[in-house]
């Protein structure tokens, strides 16, 4: 837990703001601001675009986020689910979580691994979200290549979601399941899908998770059925 624990360190509080390390407070700004000489119009237009360009800091704006998301998910598992923190905190952009079928459901007693891969967008985009290993849950979102059909993992994603709430609301999906069952068109998709499932176009019909239809544009005849 080392590596981790110097990890958490690095990425400092939830919420704290990436500016209070850079030394300077907006009082000190305000000052040095009122303190420059007048520059001519010109100038002004090259120093903005110049200033508009994105730092390092930026570009490593996923890396912080994924940080404290993990500190959060270590301090705090949610119940069943966990994750080797060790290993993560080796490759912030690769998450692995167990996740444990809920007691008194149909996936009571049962083990899944949930695999998230980000990219440096994230958390404005998507991770690219999927069931992996031996044991994919039998569901009817759930294709048996493990992708799955759940609007918040493509055109409902928001930045205010998290790994959390990404298995949350899968636990849940799972958690209201009334019988275990394929999709319809599952051998249809897993022969012609793309590996990534954020490639897929998905048809989402119903606002309930245990009423969402899931369809794919490949199989335009089912559209009908759903």
């Amino acid at each position: 837990m080392e590596q981790v624990t110097a990890m958490l360190a690095r990425a400092g509080p939830i919420g704290s703001s990436s500016s209070s390390s850079s030394g300077s407070s907006p009082s000190s700004a305000a000052a040095a601001a009122s303190s420059a000489p007048p520059m001519p119009a010109g100038a002004v237009a090259v120093a903005v675009a110049v200033s508009s360009k994105p730092t390092s800091q930026d570009c490593m704006r996923w890396e912080r986020r994924l940080q404290k998301e993990l500190m959060a998910f270590v301090t705090d598992p949610p119940p069943g689910l966990s994750i080797d923190a060790d290993v993560t905190s080796q490759n912030l952009q690769d998450w692995t979580v167990e996740l444990q079928g809920a007691e008194g459901t149909l996936y009571e007693g049962e083990q899944f691994q949930l695999n998230f891969k980000f990219n440096s967008k994230y958390p404005f985009d998507a991770p690219q979200v999927m069931f992996v290993g031996n044991h994919i849950p039998v569901h009817p979102h759930i294709y048996s290549n493990g992708h799955i059909c759940l609007s918040i993992l493509t055109e409902d994603w928001s930045p205010a979601h998290s790994v959390q709430s990404v298995c949350l609301s899968i636990m849940s999906m799972l958690s209201s399941c009334k019988d275990k069952k394929r999709p319809i068109d599952n051998s249809l998709y897993v022969k012609t899908c793309n590996k990534n499932p954020k490639k897929t176009k998905w048809w989402y019909h119903g606002k309930e998770i245990a009423e969402i239809s899931c369809r794919v544009f490949i199989a335009p005849s089912l559209k009908s059925q759903g």
